[in-house]
Order: structure tokens, then sequence, then C-alpha cells
């Protein structure tokens, strides 16, 4: 079977989007939904305009996106060292590793309230729940990539009069990092979903607390903007890692990077 040339992808991406926004549009008229329940696309959009001019959308994206990255940049920080600490001593993984696991097991949401009592309304709390999700698949992948390298390569170092920290630089740590931008790439969208839990449990500005607001309210266009606006924001975060992969592993096939 012949492969699709780069246009024609594209080309079926928009007229895909096309039919989902004339489906967005006509269905909920054609099938008789109320608009309460699912607002046509006009009205999502109207509803957007509005919220630029009362709800101050762009500060609410700003500081929501300011969260994600906060959140990722130091959760992703985190896997990485402790990943290659773990993978580099047994004895330390074997130490830690039940607190970790159990701290992985806990569910995120809870500790939300928890970090909302201890920091108030402010935007640490979410950056919080957001490092907690984003660390444990950076971990994981540093830790199994560590782990994986391979022996010959690190004995042939040793046998150049290598030393342990050359070892890391030039052997374990380049073997790491294909895993590494795996794990970044869904910790790029699991940032935005802590983030999202700590605005809804205690936010009083962000793209969660708008969602919150427009659930109250009543107002389900509003709730469909917000989800929009946390839709792009994870978008954009996951293409700001594949753009870094690009550029950091420029010498590992296209294809191979693609296989996540």
């Amino acid at each position: 079977m012949k492969a699709l040339t780069k246009a024609q992808l594209t080309a079926g991406s928009i007229l895909l989007l096309i039919a989902f926004a004339a489906l967005w549009q006509w269905g909920p008229q054609m099938l008789g939904v109320p608009a309460y329940v699912l607002p046509r696309l006009s009205a999502t959009v109207s509803e957007a305009i509005d919220m630029f001019q009362t709800q101050n959308l762009w500060m609410n994206i700003g500081v929501t996106a300011l969260e994600v990255v906060a959140g990722f940049v130091v959760g992703s920080l985190l896997g990485v060292v402790i990943g290659v600490t773990l993978g580099l001593s047994p004895s330390t993984e074997a130490m830690l590793s039940p607190y970790i696991l159990a701290l992985q097991i806990a569910p995120k949401v809870a500790f939300a309230p928890l970090f909302v009592m201890w920091m108030g309304y402010t935007v640490y709390p979410k950056i919080l729940v957001a490092v907690l999700i984003v660390f444990f698949p950076v971990m994981i992948n540093v830790l199994s990539a560590v782990r994986s390298v391979d022996p010959d390569m690190v004995n042939l170092v040793r046998a150049l009069s290598g030393r342990r920290w050359q070892v890391f630089r030039f052997v374990e740590f380049p073997s790491a990092m294909q895993a590494l931008f795996s794990g970044l790439r869904i910790a790029s969208t699991l940032a935005v979903i802590g983030v999202t839990v700590g605005e809804l449990v205690g936010g009083d500005r962000g793209l969660g607390y708008l969602l919150t607001y427009g659930e109250g309210q009543g107002n389900t266009a509003m709730v469909f903007v917000s989800i929009a606006g946390l839709t792009l924001i994870g978008i954009v975060a996951y293409a700001a890692v594949v753009l870094l992969e690009r550029r950091v592993l420029h010498y590992v096939p296209r294809a191979a990077m693609n296989m996540v």
C-alpha cells in the first residue's frame, strides 16, 4: 500500500477538523439536543469572545500555562535526578522504591485539598499536584534506560581508563535520552491534568477555576471554552517537547522518535 505524502496527511487532518466543526455547529440542532447540554460551535466561540472581555480570559490562560510549565519543569527535573540515582545504585532503589511506589499509588486528587489548606489559594498547590503527577513517568523511564545500558559500552570506556563520571557522561546519560523524552512527552500532558485538578479543588484564577465557575452558573459554553483552553495548552506543551526532542536527538531516525 502506497504511503501518503505529507501534503495528503495535512489535507486529511484539515478535512477532519472541518467535518468536526460542521458536526458541532449543526449536529445538536439536527438531533434536538438543548443548548444547555451541548451548545453550538458558534455559541461557544461567542462565549469565548465575551470571556476575553468580561472574565479576563487571557490572564487565566496565562496563570494556568505558568503553573503547567513550572510543574512540568520541577517534576521532570526531580524525575531525572531520582531516576538516575536509583538506576546507578540498586541498593538505593531497594531502600526508596517502596516509598516512591506508595506515593505513586496514593491518589493525587487527595493531595490537592491538603496543599490548598497548607498554602492557600495560590499557584503553589496547583504546581505541587502537577509535580507529583509528572514525576513518576519521567523517573521510571530514566531508571529503566539507565539500567538497560549496553554493558559492553561501559566496559569499553573503563578499558580506556575512563572515570565513573565519564561512563555516565558518555554512555549512560546519552543512552537514556530517548527514554527520557518519551517520559517527557507523557509528562507534558499529565502536567495539564495536575494543574486542572488543583484549580478545580481550590482555585480563584486559571482555566480550572473558570470551568468550575461556568458549571456553577450553568453556562455550558463557558465550560467548553475552558476545556478548549486547557487542551490548547496541552498541545503546545507536547509540541514544545517534540521540537526539543528533534533538536537534541537529531541523530536518531525520525521514525524511531515517533514510535511512542
